[in-house]
């Protein structure tokens, strides 16, 4: 009976012995061995053995990527106004030896060290540059951690500022600047598009100014040139007919009324040229007779009854020089003629 107690003992000690002596290591683990109080070893992933009573492990290492974040600082900028400041270590250790020996708590001593060193950043920034420069901050950061944790066995990879809150009244008047800032941006675009829409609107009104224009000048082009192909047209076929002076006569008479159908016509001048064609319709075998009867331009009878011309009341008669001043008289050729529309006068002295 006792010697199955002492080898139960005994296998239970042989067990002890070997869980002890036998390690196994993590991945992306790493562990510290003191051997009689002294570094011995670093035990890297896998299987390792150590002595029971003579090694002992001392820390336990997690070499991945480490991300701390820390409570918000609050920092004295260069302008005087103090900003809270959070922010975001990402770290990773390379040297667990270094880590273990070199520094007694390196999470606190990563703190400790970037709230020193961010105040000294942004003291020698204004507010503005503090808000705006987060890179420049982060790089300054960066740099000065990785150059002191280098001894104590850790890489500091990147470090974040995770927000910056500047005092409450000093953000309601940022906001208000914004809002000014914005306000004047809006006033602006509208100007502009005023602008831009009163120079569309004057371009479209001289463009279509000068459409309208060259439309007017090119009817009046059209107008005169048909005028010019009628009068051409006129003029050739009196040419063609071989008109006679009774014809052109005939003619004057029937543009005498015309000439009186204006309300304002109160002066019209009869063209001296029409005393020798008057003169030749009353002679004898002319387009009128002695009688006053008018005859067709081949002597028939005309229409029966004194032809008489039409025109406005008033001594108004033709002359070779015109006179405002007075009734006009003409001394052509054959007489002179009154613009009496009931009576024409022929050949001879003027009756009234």
């Amino acid at each position: 009976m006792g010697g199955v107690i002492a080898a139960a003992v005994a296998a239970l000690v042989v067990l002890i012995f070997l869980a002890r002596t036998v390690r196994i290591v993590p991945q992306a683990r790493a562990m510290v061995v003191e051997r009689l109080g002294r570094y011995h070893r670093t035990l890297t992933p896998g299987l390792a053995i150590v002595l029971p009573i003579v090694d002992r492990i001392r820390e336990r290492i997690d070499l991945r990527e480490q991300v701390v974040s820390f409570p918000p600082q609050p920092v004295i900028t260069e302008d005087n106004l103090v900003v809270g400041i959070d922010t975001v270590i990402y770290f990773q250790v390379t040297d667990p030896r270094a880590a273990t020996y070199e520094i007694a708590d390196f999470i606190r001593a990563i703190e400790q060290l970037t709230v020193t060193t961010l105040r000294n950043v942004i003291g020698g920034m204004n507010l503005e540059g503090t808000l705006t420069s987060r890179d420049q901050i982060n790089g300054q950061l960066r740099g000065v951690l990785d150059d002191a944790t280098g001894r104590w066995g850790i890489r500091v990879n990147r470090v974040e500022l995770k927000a910056i809150d500047p005092p409450r009244s000093i953000q309601d008047s940022m906001e208000k600047q914004m809002r000014a800032e914005r306000d004047r941006r809006a006033a602006i675009l509208t100007a502009e598009g005023v602008k831009a829409s009163e120079i569309l609107r004057a371009e479209g009104e001289k463009q279509a100014a000068i459409l309208r224009a060259e439309g007017h000048r090119e009817a009046q082009i059209l107008t005169a040139e048909g005028e010019a192909k009628a009068i051409g047209t006129v003029f050739g076929a009196i040419h063609e007919g071989d008109a006679d002076q009774k014809l052109l006569a005939y003619q004057y008479l029937q543009m005498l009324p015309r000439l009186a159908e204006g309300q304002a016509s109160k002066l019209w001048i009869v063209p001296s040229e029409l005393t020798a064609a008057l003169g030749g319709l009353a002679g004898p075998g002319g387009l009128f007779d002695v009688g006053g009867r008018a005859a067709g331009p081949s002597g028939p009878a005309g229409p029966s009854g004194p032809v008489e011309p039409a025109g406005p009341a008033g001594p108004v008669s033709t002359a070779g020089p015109v006179s405002t001043a007075g009734p006009v008289s003409t001394a052509g050729p054959a007489g002179s003629h009154s613009r009496d529309p009931g009576h024409v006068a022929g050949p001879g002295p003027a009756r009234d």
